[in-house]
């Protein structure tokens, strides 16, 4: 997105967008993950932004300590009287925000340009900004107040001194890249472990979780490598209880919900320690998920793919194609935060192997000679992007097989034979016969999905399918000619209003 002259204006704010409890007023969906000095939520207002910095210091952590902050949006921002607003293509409003290979340094020149744009829109309005909101609503701002992104956190730096704020703009259902791993990385080593980290995107959804989960993974990096030794030296405690790769979630679970994907299956054979990562990486996925899953959150990264498959099941043909480029990004997605965890891992046992011999004796334990590295000293010494290329043939597995799931149920083959048997005898005569036994079939084929409109649906849908596909051939030519044209849609009572509709006498 570069063409700022044309972009509209979005207020990012609207009606309902706090899903959570607790709110910290202006800075929607506030929450902290369990466990961990990591923060999440959407696009604060001015107001918001002290708001979420003074909750995060509370009573103990110095106001002018180091805070790192996060911004995971790849649109620009500026402040309408302290309230934000965003730049959008006119036919992104109220969508996710896909905008293609945006960087840090587009996104900011992209701040600098819709900065200058809203200028000259205001003052050839007599002062007053038009917008939208999130439902095309049109809105005309007086503008008592205008200022970029980075203003307001050169403002917010008068208080917070020590606040770091990183753009790292990446898109909605895939994966960040890899270099945006990096910059988290780079941005974090050094700091303390009791460093605050703050990430946002628009709500507090996708986006912000998923650097959530990455921040929360560097910090078990520095917990590994600074306590690991030590904790080993307390008597009484069982080091491997604190160790997240012994995680196992519930097996009552659908193997979907559990992040068991074949491409997942073939990573974790390939991956070293894969299965270690995985575990590594659904504990902290799940801690940034929702209550049901032990977090705070609105968005689980994992289980999301199999609810989006599951409603898969019950669209229609336009939308099942825009949901499956979506479930295949968040399988993408999800593999690489397994791959990151396998990274961490590896670069936690690098990081304690590796210290400086001059070093090494002021952070050797007596008891074991295992080392307790300060998480400010902790240097990591390969990035993931060269984890990457020696593992390249991850690249390519993922590629190919973020598509490869079931996307439509198979009929039994001893029911499908019969209804073809039925409709090759008497098409037209057996018609009752061979509606009950699709149905029959589809009650026996969806009895794991709970009852109610999503079953029906389904339901609905597979016998749509099921009647097309056994119709007799000049039927079914007639029947797919019309589909091709639009004049009809591949809908049951359609259908069979065609095939059983006599022209009057």
């Amino acid at each position: 997105m570069g063409d700022m002259a044309n972009a509209a204006c979005m207020a990012d704010g609207f009606d309902k967008i706090q899903k959570l409890p607790d709110p910290v007023v202006g800075c929607p969906n506030f929450r902290r993950v369990p466990g961990f000095k990591v923060y999440c939520c959407g696009q604060p207002t001015i107001a918001g932004f002290e708001a979420a910095l003074t909750k995060v210091c509370g009573e103990t952590y110095p106001k002018d300590g180091p805070i790192i902050w996060f911004n995971l949006r790849q649109e620009p921002t500026v402040y309408v009287n302290g309230v934000p607003i965003c730049a959008r293509p006119a036919n992104k409003i109220g969508e996710y925000a896909e905008l293609g290979a945006i960087t840090r340094d587009i996104a900011k020149a992209n701040e600098v340009e819709f900065l200058k744009v809203c200028e000259t829109r205001k003052n050839e309005n007599g002062g007053k900004l038009k917008a939208v909101d999130i439902n095309k609503n049109a809105l005309e701002l007086e503008v008592t107040e205008l200022k970029s992104l980075s203003q307001v956190i050169e403002g917010l730096k008068e208080k917070f001194p020590g606040l770091v704020h990183w753009r790292v703009p990446v898109c909605n259902s895939a994966a960040p890249l890899e270099s945006d791993f990096d910059i988290i990385i780079k941005t974090l080593v050094g700091t303390a472990i009791n460093t605050p980290v703050i990430v946002n995107d628009q709500v507090g959804l996708s986006r912000a979780t998923t650097g959530c989960v990455a921040a929360c993974l560097f910090k078990e990096l520095q917990i590994s490598a600074s306590f690991e030794g030590l904790v080993e030296t307390v008597p009484g405690v069982n080091a491997a209880l604190l160790k997240t790769d012994r995680y196992v979630m519930d097996p009552a679970k659908d193997t979907l919900f559990r992040g068991e994907f074949e491409v997942v299956k073939e990573l974790i054979a390939t991956l070293k320690d894969g299965a270690a990562a995985k575990s590594n990486a659904d504990r902290i996925i799940d801690l940034n998920g929702t209550p049901k899953t032990g977090g705070t959150g609105i968005k689980q990264l994992r289980e999301n793919i199999a609810e989006s498959k599951l409603s898969y099941e019950i669209m229609d043909d336009a939308a099942q194609a825009f949901l499956k480029k979506k479930i295949m990004d968040n399988i993408q997605k999800y593999f690489y935060l397994i791959v990151f965890a396998g990274y961490i891992r590896e670069a936690a046992a690098a990081a304690r192997e590796t210290i400086e011999a001059d070093k090494k004796a002021a952070v050797a334990l007596p008891s074991s000679g295992k080392c307790s590295i300060p998480a400010t000293e902790l240097k990591i010494g390969k990035t993931f992007a060269a984890f990457m290329e020696e593992n390249a043939g991850l690249r390519a597995l993922i590629d190919t097989g973020k598509g490869n799931l079931q996307w439509e149920r198979d009929i039994p083959a001893a029911s499908l034979a019969n209804l073809e048997s039925l409709g090759a005898k008497d098409f037209q005569g057996n018609l009752g016969t061979i509606i009950h036994d699709i149905y029959q079939t589809a009650h026996v084929m969806f009895g794991d999905m709970p009852q109610g409109d999503h079953k029906k649906r389904a339901k609905y849908r597979f016998a749509s399918k099921t009647i097309m596909r056994i119709l007799p051939a000049a039927q079914k030519a007639e029947v797919e000619k019309l589909i091709e044209s639009k004049k009809m849609t591949m809908d049951l009572y359609e259908i069979l209003g065609k095939c059983t509709w006599v022209q009057p006498k």
